[in-house]
């Protein structure tokens, strides 16, 4: 990565939040797998989860203090529902730049994001969609929010299948910036997208 490049994926600040949050992603999965016909003593299961809910609760910070906390610093946060190392809703999906000045990951997405059967939801593809080229901007310096995010949905997306996401910035006009980006498996096209966005950025809680 040349030195004037910023950095696209958050690097590990406490190893303790980024093990219980891989832990929790688990438990939603294996929540899933179990189902209503599962043998387990999901009673008791209920009453262990719910302690540790309660016990995280006692002791985080006020919601406010968490929002800054959240947004403190210029780099890649740690909380959105893609790539965040901190949000166990997100699979979450390490993107690179590349030389070509596009940016890319690779992501295997389990039940937790199934839509129809066996296959990926609509609704998560463009959440992956809309932030890779979010972050595709960034990549190429000039970044701001979602104006209008088109989406083509050319075949069926698979879980349980090694998927590719790729994005670039295309044009830059004034305030408008264009974006597009895809889904892959292997070398079929799953999901397309076109994006226009604003140069314009909200300002970080203080």
């Amino acid at each position: 990565m040349s030195p004037d490049r910023p950095t696209l994926t958050a690097t590990p600040h406490n190893v303790g939040v980024d093990a219980a949050v891989a832990a929790a992603r688990r438990v939603v999965t294996a929540l899933l797998h179990a189902g209503d016909g599962s043998a387990a003593a999901m009673a008791e299961v209920a009453s262990r989860l719910t302690a540790v809910a309660e016990h995280l609760e006692e002791h985080a910070p006020t919601r406010d203090e968490r929002l800054v906390d959240m947004w403190a610093g210029e780099g890649v946060t740690r909380h959105d529902p893609v790539t965040g190392p901190e949000n166990a809703v997100a699979p979450p999906l390490p993107l690179s730049g590349l030389p070509d000045g596009s940016i890319q990951g690779t992501v295997t997405l389990g039940l937790p994001y199934q839509g129809p059967p066996g296959c990926v939801h609509g609704g998560v593809s463009a959440l992956l969609l809309d932030h890779t080229l979010g972050v595709a901007n960034h990549w190429a310096g000039d970044s701001g929010m979602t104006g209008t995010l088109t989406l083509r949905y050319h075949r069926p997306t698979p879980l349980f299948e090694e998927l590719t996401v790729r994005a670039r910035q295309v044009s830059v006009e004034g305030r408008k910036i264009r974006t597009t980006g895809e889904i892959l498996a292997g070398d079929a096209v799953c999901v397309s997208a076109e994006g226009l966005f604003v140069n314009k950025h909200l300002p970080r809680p203080r």
